[in-house]
């Protein structure tokens, strides 16, 4: 936990790797993944890299392996799921790997186009057997009419023709056809194409086929349907099957004698029972194949990514000026330095190499990156502020306190014991369930959102049932664990003469609290909404105003760190006298109104009804205006109170100034001090700097020197003008933010009293339906009715209601916490790692 206090130092470091270990090496690193490299060729074309060619070689092999997955995907065969990723191979098995997946494509791709073949070939046989059956009717027709019932038909249609015509006609003698094939949904297309080529002098009969046949490239189902078309003259059969090749019909042979046929048919069976065996000999055969290569494929998938991301790499690394040595750069952290002179020393050893790779610590110019070492439990913490921005180098990490913070500021908003143990069960399930759950990789994008953020939503939920327990309420009903501490006549001449209970201390408080929370009793009260309304923006200002205040106070750890000490007198103090005089006494005054003010003290001045209004008084003071007292009552809670607010205020207004002009004016003389005795210490400055740069070499054993933390984005160097105006926006900013915010806080009262009413208006309007009838009328509608309640507690109370909960408590750590101290200006550190790589990998898929 201590690592999520701020980011780890950074080191930047040189590698100097041999040509023959490079590969080695920086597979080694990509395990490790503790390295971010920088690229040394930023103005090389990523073509003309030196490792370009090894690329393309990883590309064409991802290839290879996209077709041979498509395959094994086609034909249903299951994909095992590799136990552990197998390391990059070394360029002796890449070859192999090379010419193995060479192999498997040619023989996949020799297999599917003779199953094509294959396939088309008993497409082409079952059309014809189809053809042959289906048109046996139109000619058996034809022989039980004794005449040539089609020429007939065809002369009564030509009846409508003149007689010279159809005179010439019948002179034609019997009708020849053409059978065939074609897709069902073109036939309307296909007659009116025939009708028009023809004159209508094409007499079509059609059938279609009942089952769907199979398309020999793609595997889709067709629908096809048999024709013959019967026509008389050469020329017009030529017409015909111009017209049957711009439809894409197929023509098969149809002898006109029924013997001829039938022997036909007989042998078409055949051969089909034939080539139906060859059919499944061959699918067998690459069944055989494609499930010998799917034991490998995941195993080849990780090794060619794994390859293509060394190669990568590989580029952004320099030679030098001898060409013998590969030079690279890369962000370190310091802890982590022994793993990557280990990681250089496996992978020379890997190749065989005499001559060691060497690592050495250089100077950063630049701000390094942000490092947050998490664990699967501070994870999902981290990505709510990384998700805001990602903190500056070394600057004070807010995930930390959001861990706390987070879940309670939550509750305070979803106080609900019931709803709190839905969710802290629905949390636990996940986190029990964690190893299972993560080994699915579900693509669905809400579940992985809520279980990557298991142990958020478990806090919440337990947070929730103690926020719950304070406030008394479970399903918007109350729990009489300790006793009331009311005491109200439940008599039918109390209930007649008061037809609301009005809960009054003068009458039946017996001065003893209940021991946790509120008093059950409040549960009957017409008066409630009045008294949680006052208790809860009560709670939400306080907690707000500790909120904002730790926020403040936070800015210290950075001043300090940064080695700006001045801004702890120029900057935070201010600031926090300003909140504190103001926001944090109206807190005070708060607190010292519920201990002063009792039904049961005898000073008349401090009864219960005289207790002035906090936001009255506050506004008073700030505007120094004045209220009368009414009868006994005091205008102020304490004597002096009048005396002390306006010097809070006029303490308060001082501490604008010096948050507008003290670090500018500060820093412009510290710039001219500066700047006369630059001369002076000119050979000095000199000098540390060669010792700063003989320092930097650092051998294997000795503490690597880590990278200089960012003066946290402080316009220090800029111009005078430059500070003022950002000094001017920054105070402007916390003066009115800190008014603005303080307001903000009270989303917590509001979303919190919503969030009861809402509970007890689906209490009363849904679930007590159901409990007014007895019997099994009763029964049924109890049941009906708690389907219906339990529907929309988790839908609109948990879901909705937690969702919205969860953005205002976001918005408050972001806006109102983290703008206190937090600047938020970094980039995150991406380390070279092969794991990450490939789930990146995944999810793309």
């Amino acid at each position: 936990m201590g690592a999520m206090f701020r980011s780890e130092e950074m080191a930047l470091c040189q590698l100097f790797i041999q040509p023959e270990a490079a590969y080695t090496s920086v597979s080694e690193l990509g395990e490790a993944g503790t390295v971010q490299f920088r690229d040394l060729n930023p103005d090389v074309n990523a073509f003309q890299r030196k490792f370009v060619n090894e690329v393309r070689r990883c590309d064409e092999m991802e290839r290879k392996l996209r077709y041979i997955e498509t395959e094994v995907h086609k034909d249903g065969v299951h994909v095992p799921d590799v136990k552990e990723a197998p390391r990059a191979p070394n360029p002796r098995e890449i070859i192999d790997l090379e010419a193995h997946l060479e192999k498997t494509e040619n023989e996949i791709l020799e297999l599917s186009h003779n199953a094509v073949n294959l396939k088309q070939n008993y497409l082409e046989l079952t059309e014809l057997r189809h053809v042959l059956e289906k048109t046996e009717a139109f000619f058996l027709a034809q022989e039980e009419i004794g005449m040539d019932s089609l020429t007939k038909s065809l002369y009564e249609i030509r009846s409508l023709m003149s007689d010279e015509s159809a005179q010439q006609v019948a002179n034609r003698g019997r009708l020849g056809f053409v059978a065939g094939v074609v897709q069902r949904e073109r036939v309307p297309a296909f007659e009116r194409m025939l009708w028009r080529i023809s004159r209508g002098n094409v007499f079509l009969r059609r059938a279609e086929l009942d089952k769907p046949l199979e398309d020999p490239n793609t595997g889709n189902e067709i629908y096809k349907t048999v024709f013959v078309a019967f026509f008389q003259g050469e020329q017009l059969k030529s017409r015909i099957k111009k017209v049957c090749t711009g439809f894409h019909a197929s023509l098969y042979p149809c002898p006109p004698s029924n013997g001829e046929r039938q022997d036909m048919v007989k042998g078409v069976r055949t051969r089909l029972e034939d080539l139906n065996m060859v059919l499944n000999q061959t699918r067998d055969h690459r069944q055989r194949v494609l499930a010998s290569v799917a034991k490998e494929l995941a195993s080849w998938t990780i090794m060619v990514r794994k390859m293509k991301a060394i190669y990568h790499t590989l580029n952004l690394f320099n030679m030098d000026v001898t060409k013998k040595c590969l030079i690279g750069e890369c962000w370190v952290p310091t802890a982590d330095l022994p793993n990557v002179q280990k990681a250089l020393a496996d992978g020379s050893n890997a190749c065989g190499s005499s001559i060691p790779s060497f690592l050495n610590c250089i100077e950063a110019d630049e701000e390094p990156p942000t490092f947050n070492r998490t664990n699967r439990f501070t994870r999902g913490f981290q990505t709510l502020i990384d998700a805001y921005g990602v903190a500056s180098y070394r600057e004070c990490n807010p995930a930390l306190y959001t861990i706390i913070t987070f879940p309670f500021l939550f509750a305070v908003m979803f106080g609900d014991l019931g709803h709190g143990a839905i969710m802290a069960m629905f949390g636990a399930w996940m986190v029990i369930k964690e190893v299972p759950l993560s080994a699915k990789k579900s693509k669905n994008e809400i579940w992985n959102i809520f279980f990557a953020g298991r142990y958020i939503i478990l806090f919440m939920g337990c947070f929730s049932m103690y926020t719950g327990l304070v406030y008394n309420d479970i399903f918007s009903k109350s729990m009489n664990i300790f006793g009331s501490a009311w005491k109200i006549p439940y008599d039918d001449p109390y209930m007649q003469a008061n037809q609301a209970l009005q809960l009054d201390p003068k009458d039946s408080y017996i001065d003893q609290p209940y021991f946790i929370g509120i008093d059950p009793i409040w549960q009957t009260a017409d008066n409630k909404i009045i008294f949680l309304n006052s208790y809860k923006m009560k709670l939400s200002i306080i907690f707000g105003v500790i909120h904002m205040i730790f926020g403040v106070c936070m800015s210290v750890v950075n001043y300090n760190f940064f080695k700006r000490r001045y801004s702890i007198v120029l900057e935070f103090l201010p600031q926090i006298i300003f909140l504190c005089l103001l926001f944090a006494y109206m807190v005070f005054m708060m607190f010292y109104k519920w201990l002063a003010y009792s039904t049961f003290n005898e000073d008349p001045a401090y009864r219960q009804g005289c207790a002035p209004s906090v936001l009255i008084l506050f506004i008073n003071m700030m505007l120094f205006s004045s209220a009368e007292p009414q009868d006994e009552c005091k205008e102020f809670m304490f004597e002096g109170q009048g005396i002390i607010q306006r010097a809070f205020v006029l303490v308060a207004l001082c501490c604008i100034p010096v948050m507008l002009l003290g670090k500018p004016l500060y820093l412009l003389a510290a710039g001219k001090k500066k700047h006369n005795a630059k001369p002076e210490n000119s050979n000095g400055s000199v000098n540390a700097g060669i010792e700063m740069q003989e320092q930097t070499e650092v051998g294997e054993g000795e503490p690597a020197p880590a990278a200089k933390p960012a003066p946290g984005h402080d316009h220090e160097d800029e111009p005078f003008s430059e500070i003022m105006i950002h000094q001017g926006i920054h105070t402007i900013e916390y003066v009115l933010s800190t008014i603005s915010h303080t307001a903000s806080y009270l989303r917590l009262w509001a979303l919190s009293l919503a969030h009861a009413e809402l509970s007890e208006v689906l209490w009363s309007m849904v679930l007590t339906m159901g409990l007014k009838d007895h019997g099994y009328i009763g029964a049924i509608k109890l049941y009906v009715a708690f389907c219906f309640w339990a529907l929309f507690t988790l839908a609109i109370l948990v879901m909705m209601e937690g969702l919205s909960a969860f953005l205002h408590t976001l918005r408050l750590h972001w806006v109102e916490f983290m703008s206190k101290f937090y600047s938020g200006l970094g980039y995150i550190f991406q380390p070279f790692c092969f794991k990450t790589i490939l789930d990146a990998a995944e999810d793309e898929e």
